[in-house]
């Protein structure tokens, strides 16, 4: 019997042995067994709150502390299922944490109401509660969601503890049976062991997060105070070296230089139209295009009212170069780098010295184009009698006046600001600009047409005259008259934005303008030039065909009578004729002009 209990023997082994024996021996046999075996019993919870109380001081993560919990109270109770919930006070219901022994995800993821059900009622009163069969008992307020949970674990007996932190309760620790059973007192007193320790590891992981949290903070104020010392010194730099291109008399592109290294990124300038300056790359139009903003852009417009650097939806900075109210430039700052306070207020100050640059730059052009000015007044006006003064004044303003000569005259708008842009356009083309008598001039090397194109588009689309000058700088004078000429006969026409030759206004030139013979030569060569020419070089008569359909009322069978031809030979010479005038000769108003030129022809014959 002695080597049986030393065994472990059980209670069918010992009834065996003791068969012969007295009850005495019997009932001593097996007391001496259930104190052995609630020694082992306590001997396993015992080893399991100390390795539980081991986890608390080795394991960092909550999670896993609480999973080793709620495993080990399942394993030690025999439980079918344990799990623990945690309150939230806001909404006023225990979630579930962790679970060991759930069947169905709807269960992992159930929120009681506190007070509900055996979890929230230990939740919401922090005592331990516990039924033998859940489903009969009514002590329990029963939700029909609540109650479908737990018809889907198949649960019946509940053993459910309080988590309590500081006396308040944060939520609960149950073990659950799927078969109706009693909760001794041992079991309860095990499972509220566990709870305590679970209360330890959130308490200590909450304390633990507060101080996590705290050196955080810290070391985000270190890095804070760090950064901000490192922009300090960023944005001395740069008002140091913003300062030595002021000193050394820089460019626009100096400064897109100097801030593009300080903050990290590319930096481009434009002017108050948004014509690149420095910077800007081929691409799209925009801030990375060759049309960057001008003062209509949303953001551009709200740097110049607020004085601060603006961004833009795709994270692109702008600021605005202005003096007073004058808008000078736009600076585009792309970057992936940090644009805090010291950041912004660096590419602020670049924008200052940028506007400040442009004045320079203003002032200088200013009075390099009042000089330039001076001189095609002299040349529109015919006051220039010393050819070699003439010659030397062309050669120090560095303009190149050698080559074919072309004029343009507009009338500019009230909304433009002339004189700069026809000085900075005639600098570009290495001629001449001026405002005169209300006329923006324009001299320079180029055909008629291509710089009567440039002054309109310059000065936004305006009206224009232009004229190729004949006999060079002799001739600017009797170019200019022909090129207002024009501009008057424009406008009187109310072609408003159209730029053209003399030549090209055809009779209403004749009309409205000069026409003495050298006009009216003009008139003839510009209208049937090509068709003369064809005559005289093969011996032919289409000029004659002309006439003849014009007489005839354009009428082909008429025109064939006249010349006694074949309608399909005049068919063919008016195909001639439209291959050397242009496809539109028959148009009402190019055809006026082709019918005014023969009379003049069979005038002149």
């Amino acid at each position: 019997m002695l080597e049986l209990l030393l065994a472990g023997a059980g209670r069918e082994q010992l009834d065996a042995a003791l068969r012969g024996a007295g009850e005495r021996e019997r009932v001593l046999a097996h007391r001496i067994r259930e104190q052995r075996e609630l020694q082992h019993s306590r001997e396993a919870e015992l080893t399991a709150l100390y390795e539980t109380a081991r986890d608390l001081t080795a394991i960092r993560d909550l999670d896993d502390i609480l999973t080793a919990i709620v495993r080990r109270a399942r394993q030690l109770l025999g439980a079918d299922m344990t799990y623990l919930s945690l309150n939230d006070e806001e909404e006023g219901a225990s979630y579930m944490k962790v679970t060991d022994g759930a069947l169905t995800a709807e269960f992992r993821r159930l929120r009681l109401p506190l007070g509900t059900g055996l979890l929230g009622l230990v939740a919401q009163a922090g005592a331990p509660y516990f039924t033998e069969d859940y489903q009969s008992d009514e002590r329990f307020v029963h939700r029909d969601y609540i109650d479908d949970a737990v018809a889907g674990e198949q649960i019946r007996a509940i053993l459910g503890v309080p988590l309590v932190v500081e006396g308040v309760v944060i939520g609960a620790l149950l073990a659950v049976h799927r078969r109706v059973r009693p909760f001794p007192a041992g079991e309860v007193a095990l499972l509220t062991s566990f709870a305590a320790h679970a209360a330890v590891a959130l308490e200590n992981a909450r304390l633990f997060e507060r101080t996590r949290a705290a050196v955080a903070a810290a070391d985000e104020a270190n890095a804070a105070l760090r950064s901000r010392s490192e922009a300090t010194e960023r944005a001395a730099h740069a008002h140091d070296l913003l300062t030595d291109v002021l000193l050394h008399r820089g460019g626009v592109a100096e400064v897109a230089g100097v801030l593009g290294e300080v903050l990290g990124g590319s930096v481009a300038v434009y002017d108050e139209t948004g014509a690149p300056l420095a910077g800007a790359r081929p691409g799209p139009d925009g801030p990375d295009g060759p049309d960057g903003p001008d003062g209509t852009d949303p953001v551009v417009a709200t740097a110049l009212r607020t004085g601060r650097c603006a961004v833009t939806d795709d994270g692109v900075w702008v600021a605005a170069a202005a003096a007073a109210d004058d808008h000078l430039g736009t600076l585009v700052l792309r970057t992936d780098g940090p644009m805090g306070l010291p950041e912004r207020r660096t590419l602020e100050r670049g924008a200052l010295v940028t506007a400040m640059v442009l004045l320079f730059e203003r002032s200088a052009a200013e009075a390099e184009g009042r000089v330039r000015g001076e001189l095609l007044v002299d040349l529109v006006t015919g006051r220039t009698p010393d050819q070699l003064r003439l010659r030397e004044r062309v050669r120090q303003q560095g303009a190149r006046l050698d080559g074919e000569l072309a004029l343009a005259v507009s009338r500019h708008t009230a909304e433009r600001p002339p004189a700069r842009l026809v000085a900075a356009l005639a600098a570009e083309l290495q001629g001449l600009g001026v405002v005169h008598e209300g006329l923006s001039v324009l001299l320079a090397q180029s055909t008629a047409p291509e710089l009567g194109h440039a002054l309109s588009e310059r000065l936004g689309g305006t009206t224009a005259g232009t004229v190729a000058v004949a006999d060079g700088l002799d001739g600017v004078a009797a170019a200019y008259a022909e090129a207002t000429g024009t501009l008057r006969t424009l406008e009187r026409l109310g072609r408003t934005g159209e730029v053209a030759e003399p030549a090209g206004l055809g009779l209403a030139r004749l009309l409205l303008g000069r026409h003495g013979p050298a006009e009216l030569e003009e008139f003839v060569h510009g209208t049937l030039g090509p068709v003369l020419a064809y005559d005289a070089a093969r011996g032919t008569s289409l000029v004659e065909t002309l006439q003849a359909w014009c007489d005839a009322g354009g009428a082909l069978r008429d025109t064939a009578e006249l010349l006694h031809v074949h309608p399909n030979t005049v068919t063919q010479r008016l195909d001639r004729v439209g291959s050397l005038l242009g496809e539109g000769w028959r148009d009402p108003a190019h055809r006026l002009d082709v019918q005014l030129a023969l009379q003049l022809v069979r005038l002149r014959r």
